[in-house]
């Protein structure tokens, strides 16, 4: 392995001495905010911009802390729009790009899935050719990530594991979404040169997650004793990685991986969605203070998502065995600190669920 951490040393200081401008894009949302942070803090030498469009998910309150910070810097904008994106790379030069900006929520691609075709497909294309062009007679010195997810594999039986190998067969239109754009991010490698890397990785949870997805909404209807909707019987199994882990694991990717390569991002942690479902409410009934099993009739079976994948579970093996990466956090520890941080923040979670968060958007920027 020594001559792994040898590698990595040359290579960061690589970067630290060409990358000076790095573009985000979804930086205010769930991921996106860790990664940021994460990236300003870290790297002062860098300049940090985030691109967000500022739809639902997006929340610049994700950010209060670092949005002073000399080396941060907002534009508002969507991807989808080729034109604002063109001229956004010829104006700020960027050396690297780091693409978080995606539409994500399964049941909203079923809803609407022309909306993830423009955003998760277009989009990421647009930011393709932006970078092709900008880069085109130094490329060897610049970076394209694109950030996936592992339901572009489809669904595992009771065994096995997604590896980078492992053939896409996506089920939902969000997934056909990312798993077009992960072969846009290859064609543009293969054909172009670009140099590209891709991370597909499991579900997030942590701090900041927009309270659609199962842990926040689990969270804030045990806290306010709301029924709590299970799709069938509860079976379906995820890999669950805490988000500051995979901002960690992206940094190790952005800086060390190599071109043209795929990298596996899991936790290790496999649960099916009824187990936890109680464990949340054995967590959150116990720091309310309610007697154990309270909120356990909360419990309601609805009927199962069109297309709903069984099982997703990573091998990680070559992000441990090529960049020396894995999970930090173990998930009790994050299970807990995911909790606590739900029931500090009400205000947060109160201003996401009733829209009062765009006002911080309007209060800060409007005026500049």
């Amino acid at each position: 392995m020594q001559h792994i951490y040898l590698k990595k040393k040359i290579v960061l200081q690589f970067y630290i001495f060409r990358m000076k401008k790095i573009l985000i894009t979804g930086g205010a949302g769930f991921i996106g905010s860790h990664v940021v942070r994460l990236f300003v803090n870290k790297y002062p030498h860098y300049d940090i911009y985030n691109l967000d469009a500022l739809t639902y998910a997006g929340n610049l309150e994700n950010l209060t802390d670092i949005d002073q910070k000399p080396n941060y810097h907002f534009i508002k904008g969507d991807i989808v729009n080729g034109e604002f994106i063109q001229k956004l790379f010829e104006e700020h030069q960027f050396d690297g790009v780091i693409h978080l900006a995606a539409e994500s929520h399964v049941d909203r691609s079923i809803a609407n899935p022309m909306e993830f075709i423009f955003t998760n497909v277009v989009g990421t294309v647009n930011l393709l050719n932006a970078a092709r062009l900008i880069w085109k007679d130094n490329a060897e010195r610049k970076r394209f990530y694109h950030i996936s997810t592992d339901e572009v594999y489809g669904s595992l039986g009771e065994t096995g594991s997604f590896k980078e190998t492992t053939p896409y067969r996506p089920h939902s239109p969000y997934s056909a979404a990312k798993a077009s754009s992960d072969h846009f991010v290859r064609a543009y490698h293969d054909t172009y040169g670009l140099p590209t890397v891709i991370s597909n990785c499991s579900n997030n949870y942590g701090p900041n997650q927009f309270p659609e997805k199962l842990l926040p909404l689990f969270i804030n209807n045990i806290k306010h004793s709301k029924p709590l909707p299970v799709y069938g019987k509860g079976i379906n199994v995820r890999d669950w990685l805490y988000v500051e882990d995979h901002a960690n694991a992206i940094d190790t990717i952005f800086h060390f991986g190599r071109d043209g390569e795929t990298y596996n991002i899991g936790g290790n942690n496999e649960w099916r969605n009824i187990d936890i479902i109680k464990k949340l409410i054995e967590i959150v009934d116990a720091k309310l203070g309610r007697p154990a099993g309270t909120s356990l009739p909360l419990i309601t079976y609805v009927t199962d998502r069109a297309g709903h994948d069984l099982r997703y579970a990573i091998d990680a093996t070559k992000l441990k065995t090529e960049l020396g990466w894995e999970p930090k956090i173990k998930f009790t520890e994050g299970f807990e600190k995911t909790v606590d941080w739900y029931l500090a923040n009400e205000k947060w979670l109160d201003n996401v669920t009733s829209g009062a968060y765009v006002d911080y958007y309007h209060k800060m920027y409007d005026n500049k």
